[in-house]
């Protein structure tokens, strides 16, 4: 029944999609900017900022299949609606952008439009983008010019009607895109704004730490919150330092120190993270990322949680749990959950162990736990996967745990959520 319901609804948005969008044409491209993508998309410096401005941008993680030419496009993004391929941005003629003019490409990124004036799909994350300013876009598109030109035609998107529809993208803009560069907030300090800036801009980080409702559309208030990864199984903690946030009691340095290496004396990047951290933060200037930490810093205390209680007696349960952790993990994590600083991740007080709803536990348990390789920590260490060695109980016996012990006091998880997480792919 909710299924009908939402298919009414987005036949609904199309419709009004369609009534909205036959009078809204794209803005004629003036001659001087054509002239401007000859006249300065060579200049040295405008590259390698825009090489630069494409890592923090993390654009090659989306837009690099498994095995392929960088930038040239191919992987396949998972949406609840269906598959969305990443194009090929690499100037080749016919299958990438060779053909474009910056006019064009602005308007992808600030206005969510294709080359010919057509709706982008959202997971292109034009909602984020809209914030960069127009002369970080021009030394992106300078950068990517520059590159190689990679063949590569563009695969079918998979999505099923009514999704399909991409008039149904007005109204889906209406209720959740604001186009619109960022301006900065002259109470603020100058890092305070940078950080801002590539929080909620170039670096899109309210796409995935941020909860999302039936239509794919981000909830931004309060900004950075926290939110399940659709299609993808992982849970972006919240990400505010403050009372009851996901990161509170973080200094501005073990933040750093997360980006910079993938890990810190608070925690470790695991799933999403570890590739965010791999391919673009690792790459940032430190400056850069103190800014984040600034801004990070800034957001509001949280409300506390809401844990719910279980009806059932969860004694048998933590001591069956108990027994599982003195036997697999304490060994590293410690019987006190603190870990070993600098090598093995504290569970106590871990915002990945205590986010909500209990999947990335449960997932790491079964699949195990791998950091990224970055310069910093060019050989991390790995935690071994336990599918194979604990039952679906155990599992849930301990993480229960986990979640509920030391400082720790997240909800309990039950041996259906491990069944229902035990076959599902890291990506």
């Amino acid at each position: 029944m909710k299924r009908v319901l939402l298919v009414v609804v987005v036949l609904l948005l199309a419709l009004a999609g369609w009534w909205l969008l036959r009078t809204e044409m794209p803005s004629p491209v003036s001659p001087s900017a054509n002239r401007l993508d000859a006249a300065a998309l060579k200049d040295p410096s405008l590259v390698a900022k825009g090489e630069y401005l494409t890592l923090a941008g993390d654009c090659a993680s989306c837009h690099t299949a498994q095995g392929g030419a960088r930038f040239a496009g191919g992987r396949v993004l998972p949406t609840p609606f269906g598959n969305i391929p990443a194009p090929n941005i690499t100037p080749d003629r016919e299958t990438g952008l060779g053909e474009w003019r910056f006019e064009d490409f602005w308007q992808a990124l600030h206005s969510g439009r294709g080359r010919h004036g057509e709706l982008l799909y959202p997971v292109f994350s034009y909602t984020s983008f809209t914030k960069v300013t127009r002369d970080d876009a021009l030394a992106i598109f300078a950068y990517l010019q520059s590159l190689p030109a990679v063949h590569q035609p563009a695969k079918p998107i998979g999505l099923e009607f009514p999704y399909s529809v991409r008039n149904s993208l007005k109204a889906w803009r209406a209720l959740y895109f604001k186009e619109g560069e960022y301006v900065p907030d002259s109470s603020k300090s100058a890092a305070w704004n940078r950080g801002a800036y590539l929080v909620q801009g170039l670096g899109h980080c309210n796409e995935c730490h941020a909860p999302r409702d039936s239509l794919g559309g981000s909830k931004s208030n309060p900004s950075l919150s926290g939110g399940q990864i659709p299609a993808q199984n992982w849970y972006a903690p919240d990400l505010s330092t403050q009372a009851n946030g996901g990161l509170a009691g973080w200094s501005e340095q073990d933040i750093v120190d997360l980006l910079k290496t993938g890990q810190s004396t608070r925690g470790t990047a695991f799933g999403p993270m570890a590739d965010v951290v791999s391919q673009s933060t690792q790459h940032m200037h430190d400056d850069d990322l103190r800014a984040i930490a600034t801004y990070l810093q800034s957001l509001p205390a949280r409300a506390p949680a809401v844990v719910e209680t279980s009806p059932l007696d969860t004694k048998p349960v933590l001591a069956q749990g108990a027994k599982v952790y003195a036997e697999r993990c304490a060994d590293c994590h410690g019987r006190d959950g603190n870990g070993v600083p600098g090598v093995y991740p504290p569970l106590n007080g871990n915002s990945s162990v205590n986010e909500p709803s209990g999947i990335n536990a449960i997932r790491i348990v079964l699949l195990g736990g791998f950091a990224p390789a970055t310069q910093g920590n060019p050989r991390p260490y790995s935690m071994p996967p336990f599918a194979q060695q604990l039952s679906d109980s155990d599992v849930a016996a301990v993480v229960t745990y986990i979640r509920q012990s030391w400082s720790n006091h997240a909800s309990l998880v039950m041996a259906r959520d491990v069944i229902e997480n035990r076959h599902t792919p890291i990506d």
